[in-house]
């Protein structure tokens, strides 16, 4: 089995990396671990406008169960910081028919796919990866010029090409139960100690189902599973509007923090493998998109070059880096800020932002993508004056 590019991992990011490669010219196949495509989910399944559109498709009911327009963002102690975006930000949706509409689309562009195929080992031989692989139990090898390691937070390909791991891993889990939404047009978080390092969440399928869940930094002292225990028992928030049951269960890992490196002779890492990840909300399908299309481009005319070196994929590093880096690396300071913060201090930044000029700029700026456009606006000299209380709460916990 030979092709130019061979991607580990089906999920959004392999197959747009898949689809751009072989619209790039490229003879390319993607495998995948598991026996269909989309499964298992480990997603919360709700993806920006910019989200959806990065990846090619448009929205349609096949895959979409709903749209939200908002947050209500709550406090500890309750305080709500009510965020409306005015119309639609984000889609809940389908991650199974999703990922296998993506999957198709690189089909129709020449893709070959190979499922229950996972990979084992990677060897460099002759200036082409020998991705060795069990598929359907079976030892076999691929042949290929550049392998695209877009295989999740714990990327066997990034570690067999000694690239190492991401920054840190969230812990996260979330159920699908029933739940009485305030308002099915917008998702609720919730801040601090309730998930430390991090928040919980409710993602409204429509008034009666919602999507809940959390994720903690590693290190506390208990699991995911017993704060979200927690969460739905605790008499208060959640648990109020809460109706009980299990419709479904998710666990899944978020990482935070790029690789150092994302490329080596032969391999490019790409998506939650390679930690490009928003740090303010655990998204990865924007910013998996946008990496996916560059590496499928930098991919393919390099194998067709025949030239894959370390130093030939590299455009591929500064390519990615250019358009997210500053992104990601701002969205890291405030993850670091915010998970920092004692339950009183969140109430105190929380409620020094609840007015209503500050709230305006959030709705007028706001974008769950690029969270630098907010930061600059709220800190130019013509809002200055709209940020002291702000400015003070941040003090209080800085100094």
């Amino acid at each position: 089995m030979q092709y130019d590019v061979v991607i580990v991992g089906a999920g959004p990011v392999g197959a747009t990396a898949a689809r751009y490669a072989a619209l790039n010219g490229a003879s390319v196949l993607l495998i995948e671990e598991h026996s269909s495509v989309g499964s298992p989910v480990e997603c919360t399944g709700l993806l920006s406008t910019r989200a959806i559109s990065e990846c090619d498709v448009k929205p349609t009911n096949d895959f979409v169960l709903n749209s939200v327009k908002g947050a209500h963002i709550y406090s500890p102690n309750g305080i709500c910081l009510p965020i409306d975006g005015g119309k639609t930000k984000a889609y809940v949706v389908s991650r199974k028919i999703f990922d296998r509409k993506l999957v198709d689309m690189a089909v129709d562009a020449g893709v070959d796919v190979s499922i229950k195929t996972r990979a084992v080992g990677l060897n460099r031989n002759d200036g082409r990866q020998e991705l060795s692989v069990l598929q359907n139990g079976v030892p076999k090898i691929i042949s290929a010029n550049v392998i695209i390691g877009a295989d999740g937070v714990r990327s066997n390909v990034a570690r067999m090409a000694g690239l190492g791991q991401v920054r840190m891993v969230l812990s996260g889990i979330q159920i699908e139960a029933k739940y009485s939404s305030n308002n099915a047009d917008f998702v609720e978080l919730f801040m601090g100690s309730q998930a430390p390092g991090f928040f919980a969440w409710t993602v409204p399928l429509n008034e009666k189902v919602s999507r809940i869940g959390l994720a903690v930094s590693t290190g506390n002292k208990m699991h995911a599973v017993q704060y979200l225990n927690d969460l739905l028992n605790s008499g208060k928030g959640v648990a109020k509007r809460y109706g009980g049951g299990i419709l479904d269960l998710v666990y899944g890992g978020i990482p935070l923090g790029p690789l150092e490196k994302t490329v080596a002779d032969g391999v490019l890492i790409a998506g939650d493998a390679a930690g490009q990840v928003k740090p303010t909300s655990g998204g990865g399908i924007y910013t998996g998109a946008v990496c996916a299309k560059i590496a499928g481009e930098v991919a393919a005319s390099a194998a067709i070059e025949k030239n894959t070196s370390e130093d030939r994929l590299n455009e591929y590093e500064k390519r990615w880096r250019a358009k997210l880096g500053r992104e990601l690396n701002i969205g890291m300071k405030i993850h670091e800020f915010m998970g920092g913060l004692s339950d009183n201090e969140l109430d105190e930044l929380l409620d020094s932002i609840n007015t209503p000029i500050i709230l305006d700029l959030i709705t007028e700026y706001g974008d769950m993508d690029h969270p630098s456009i907010l930061i600059k606006k709220l800190l130019s000299p013509t809002n200055s004056w709209q940020m002291v209380n702000v400015l003070r709460a941040f003090a209080k916990v800085l100094l």
